[in-house]
């Protein structure tokens, strides 16, 4: 765990009690910080109240002696009105900050050199944070993975002189860490999101371009160019010539950066382009959107001191992510894929358009659009397996573009698409669960439905002559 620094024999108060907030409440109380905490939910104040934290009222706090309000990014700020408790810490003039602002402090004033890669952006975030994390690791570094994936940034261990720390950093984290200045900071890309919280795109990305605010000439900036408002933050920050900038692009040849072309990575932030390395073999990194992570990793890895030998080879040990493309079976020339993440249209598109020959099983509680903009990567799907509330439109749409069968639940539809799959005539076929829904009208929510799909994958082919890798 992290101390807080900075708060000792001091009061702050803490709104938010997740995972996230329980974590910043141990390490402010590590800090010797006294700590009073509260939470909109009922629930998670008595859980909270039971494990033995300080359950405060926010009508009861001492507005005037609070030091810091700790608020969980999931805590409206600005948009689409701020929390009734930003407001009563605004009129006290008390500092509003979040555990990432807290991990940074901590972090600076350990004096130990350790170093921080932040990685942000709309989309691929996740991936690019693990990736950099195992890439990290089988170089032979001491890497320290969390923040919006995996452990609260705060349960990581203390900073030593050769930790690396790979966080991942929502907008709404960015919002609520002023100090941030990580040695290399990741934007992948800006696309419209979260703008109920924002209010305009513009403003959701200007907050993206805070990461790299706080950078100096030590510092190295890896920003995607493939959209334009990336583009915009990335001649900004060349413009302010304090970090190293290194933009990635995939499908455009740079006169400097590192980029994708046909899955070939070139690196071009020396003095003449090399060719890098090749993406297309990388099973986990299937895609052009998994090729702008890898982009993304590697420009990090380079900015660290690996070699670009290193590198690749850490790429191809890369295991994935849970639910996001990850592979869970092979037999026989088969390969089941979970992309349980993909919840809506366009998430569904990034796994459709990296494999050919499909056996895709689709549907749940549809989203607004359904499956009509996937229509140019109908070719590549063999036969689809609907399930859920949302089979019968996603069937209208497929009607004499695409062989589908109506299944119902996931277990039925597993059974059908590796059936099918096993008397393809492909070298390779890809039994595919991309629901392009949300999974609320069957189950918790995503993780319990590829979850199932993994064990459902497990039994069939145990029952029909023993289970895959």
């Amino acid at each position: 765990m992290i101390a807080a620094t900075g708060f000792a024999k001091r009061k702050v108060a803490v709104f938010g009690l997740g995972t996230s907030g329980l974590a910043t409440v141990r390490a402010l109380e590590a800090g010797a910080a006294t700590v009073m905490s509260w939470d909109d939910s009922e629930t998670k104040r008595a859980e909270a109240a039971a494990g033995g934290f300080n359950v405060t009222d926010i009508k009861d706090w001492p507005w005037r002696e609070l030091a810091a309000l700790v608020l969980s990014p999931g805590v409206p700020l600005t948009h689409p009105e701020p929390h009734p408790v930003v407001s009563m810490a605004q009129a006290a003039g008390v500092e509003i900050i979040g555990d990432i602002e807290l991990f940074q402090r901590a972090v600076t004033a350990s004096g130990t050199g350790a170093k921080i890669v932040a990685i942000t952006g709309t989309n691929g975030k996740s991936t690019t944070t693990a990736l950099i994390g195992h890439m990290i690791r089988r170089c032979g570094g001491h890497a320290q993975v969390g923040g919006n994936i995996g452990k609260a940034v705060l349960e990581l261990e203390a900073p030593a002189a050769a930790t690396v720390y790979a966080i991942e950093v929502s907008s709404y984290q960015i919002d609520l860490a002023p100090s941030l200045a990580p040695d290399i900071a990741i934007l992948l890309n800006i696309t419209p999101d979260h703008i109920d919280r924002h209010g305009t795109l513009e403003h959701y990305a200007a907050v993206k371009a805070r990461l790299f605010a706080r950078q100096g000439e030590g510092g190295t900036a890896i920003i995607g160019i493939d959209d334009a408002l990336s583009k915009d933050i990335c001649t900004g920050i060349g413009a302010r010539r304090m970090a190293k900038v290194v933009p990635i692009s995939v499908g455009k040849t740079l006169g400097r950066g590192v980029y994708a072309i046909d899955g070939i990575l070139y690196d071009n932030a020396g003095s003449q382009a090399v060719k890098a390395g090749d993406l297309r073999e990388m099973r986990t990194l299937a895609g052009a959107h998994n090729w702008q992570n890898a982009a993304a990793a590697y420009a990090a890895g380079r900015a660290l001191g690996y070699t670009r030998e290193k590198i690749f080879a850490a790429f191809e040990s890369f295991p994935g992510l849970a639910h996001r493309m990850e592979i869970v079976a092979e037999r026989d020339g088969v390969r089941f894929v979970n992309d349980s993440k993909a919840t809506n249209a366009d998430a569904a598109s990034k796994a459709l358009g990296a494999y050919r020959n499909v056996y895709w099983i689709a549907g749940g509680k549809a989203k607004e659009g359904g499956i009509e903009s996937l229509e140019a990567l109908f070719p590549h799907i063999s036969r689809a397996y609907l399930i859920g509330d949302a089979a019968a439109d996603f069937a209208r749409t497929l009607e004499g573009k695409v062989d589908y069968r109506q299944c119902g639940t996931l277990p039925k539809a597993v059974e059908a698409a590796t059936k099918d799959a096993a008397t393809g005539e492909a070298e390779t076929r890809i039994v595919l669960l991309s629901p392009a829904c949300a999974s609320f009208d069957q189950f918790r929510n995503f993780e319990e439905r590829g979850d199932m799909f993994r064990r459902e994958v497990q039994r069939v082919l145990a029952e029909t002559g023993g289970a895959a890798a």
